[in-house]
């Protein structure tokens, strides 16, 4: 069995979904009774792959909601709190989605491995950040040339470069043999540390950078004050938002800038759940983050163990093995179907991703 822990993208959407349940108590709860609400196991159901596998899942809801983002000791018991209930239930490899995931990175949560009485046992979680990193590169790959941008004379800019699936993307684009890669991150010496393990890659200020490429890949969050000036970027533009949640495609403007929801994944067929009507898929019977999708190739793989887990340990064997498996049980990227772009040609603010 697989699980899946996730949370709402808002203490509003929370509190619509507890009334959806018949939990007026909670949906009438303030914040401050939602932090100490525990994680609740909401649904069971079945995957089968293209391959004729069966498998069954559950999604956990951690009770998160980002508002408690600045509540340090509350984002990491909720995290925390999650993983003991799938471990007490016994499920072979859990996906941690959304902040659950960033939460866990950021906070090193490894370092604090007993819970209560329990002892989490890592082997059992996975970030799913290889196997999103995997999807976004095929995004790349596959809808900028749709667009007329040829990968090997083109610049791309990886927004978030030092991060776990930023860093995993500029190693996989380079082999690729991309025309140039530009490296944007907000912390100086990480940048450099990158830049020397590439051999290769421009380090600029993401003002520098944006006008630069042609292809964006959105790996990080941004302020909400950030302004930018879309007749300043390249036409065609391909900007894929692999952030959270995902909305550059609705603040992003300007004829020939594309926007692509980075790191969704679309099944072969129907899934029996409910979960991915709240994060806003175009299809949620078949769409979901590929980070999820991890625990279900992991799970029909055979393959029990923390695959994505720390930080820049992403290698290009496992982004081809989880690939392959992704392909195989009957996953593909979404493109630009599912995407919007505008001919609004102001400027724009960037909420954060």
């Amino acid at each position: 069995m697989f699980g899946l822990i996730g949370h709402s993208s808002s203490f509003a959407q929370a509190q619509e979904k507890a009334r959806d349940l018949g939990l007026e108590e909670m949906a009438e709860a303030d914040l401050l009774s939602w932090c100490s609400a525990p994680p609740q196991l909401l649904e069971t159901f079945e995957v089968t792959s293209k391959t004729g596998k069966t498998i069954q899942g559950t999604y956990i809801d951690s009770c998160f909601v980002p508002e408690m983002l600045s509540r340090f000791k509350t984002a990491t018991r909720k995290v925390q709190n999650a993983m003991e209930l799938a471990q007490k239930n016994g499920i072979n490899v859990t996906a941690l989605g959304g902040f659950t995931s960033i939460i866990f990175e950021n906070y090193d949560l490894s370092k604090f491995q007993q819970i209560r009485n329990t002892t989490l046992e890592w082997e059992r979680f996975t970030t799913g950040n290889t196997h999103t990193a995997w999807v976004i590169c095929q995004q790349v790959e596959t809808e900028a040339p749709r667009l007329g941008i040829d990968l090997k004379r083109a610049t791309v800019a990886v927004v978030g470069a030092t991060g776990d699936i930023g860093s995993a993307v500029c190693r996989w684009l380079q082999r690729r043999g991309v025309g140039e890669l530009l490296l944007v991150a907000r912390r100086p010496q990480p940048l450099i540390d990158l830049q020397q393990s590439l051999g290769e890659g421009r380090i600029l200020a993401l003002e520098e950078a944006l006008p630069e490429a042609d292809v964006v890949v959105w790996v990080a969050s941004l302020p909400q004050s950030l302004e930018i000036d879309t007749a300043s970027l390249k036409k065609p533009c391909l900007m894929i938002d692999g952030g959270y949640p995902k909305n550059l495609d609705a603040k992003v403007a300007g004829h020939g800038v594309h926007v692509l929801k980075g790191g969704i994944v679309e099944f072969w067929q129907d899934i029996g759940w409910q979960m991915m009507e709240v994060a806003e898929m175009e299809n949620p019977k078949r769409q979901l983050f590929a980070c999820f999708a991890e625990a279900m190739l992991l799970e029909f793989e055979g393959i029990h163990t923390n695959f994505s887990w720390g930080r820049n340990n992403i290698s290009l064997a496992n982004m081809e093995l989880i690939g392959e498996a992704s392909l195989r049980h009957g996953f593909r990227a979404i493109g630009l179907g599912s995407a919007r772009s505008s001919s609004d040609n102001s400027g724009l603010e960037l909420a954060a991703a």
